[in-house]
């Protein structure tokens, strides 16, 4: 990557257009504005809070920022590089179902260890609460963050053992497309894809 002329190389290019569901024109356009917010080359947790509160002033997105952060770390080292970025922005926002809902798990599974648990759940769950705020009305069943956790884990443990596994994840999210909603909730993957410049 060439931070002085804001351009990729054609070799970066070569290979993110293998790895993603972007263009080249759409990958040049992602990292002018991704280098234009973070002049670093790394975006940063409290830049990705910044951004997210952008989106839900009316709440507190820092605890699901930083689910979703540690989600596009995937090197763990405490920022976000441009790959990491159009890596994870092509799969929430182009990326076929099982993609998503493997992405959601690795965010669901917070302590990392290949399956989520109810309480692991409920604290991605929580976090989405305090960031919409009471802008969403939801329905009775989900109107708490303990009972449309509930509702999910009922829903996905299919062998009760207390546990979901992620082919069970990927299962119930396929079988009910509801679920994937009260799953994905992204709302930043989903502006972003509709702006290449990060709004």
């Amino acid at each position: 990557m060439d931070k002085k002329s804001k351009k990729l190389k054609p070799e970066v290019i070569v290979e993110l257009c293998k790895r993603t569901k972007f263009t080249e024109e759409e990958l040049q356009q992602w990292f002018k504005g991704f280098i234009k917010d973070c002049p670093s080359g790394q975006l940063t947790l409290d830049e990705f809070k910044n951004i997210y509160s952008s989106f839900f002033p009316q709440g507190d997105s820092s605890h699901f920022s930083k689910h979703v952060f540690r989600t596009f770390d995937t090197k763990k080292d405490g920022a976000v590089d441009f790959w990491e970025f159009i890596d994870a922005l092509s799969v929430t926002s182009r990326g076929e179902l099982e993609e998503k809902l493997k992405w959601a798990f690795s965010m669901y599974d917070v302590n990392n260890l290949g399956y989520i648990t109810k309480e692991e759940m409920l604290e991605i769950v929580r976090s989405i609460y305090q960031m919409v705020g009471q802008t969403i009305a939801m329905p009775e069943d989900e109107s708490t963050p303990e009972k449309r956790t509930d509702k999910i884990f009922k829903q996905m443990d299919v062998n009760r053992d207390g546990k979901v596994s992620m082919q069970e994840f990927i299962d119930g999210g396929k079988a009910d497309p509801s679920i994937v909603q009260l799953l994905l909730y992204d709302p930043v993957a989903a502006r972003m894809s509709m702006t290449p410049e990060m709004a």
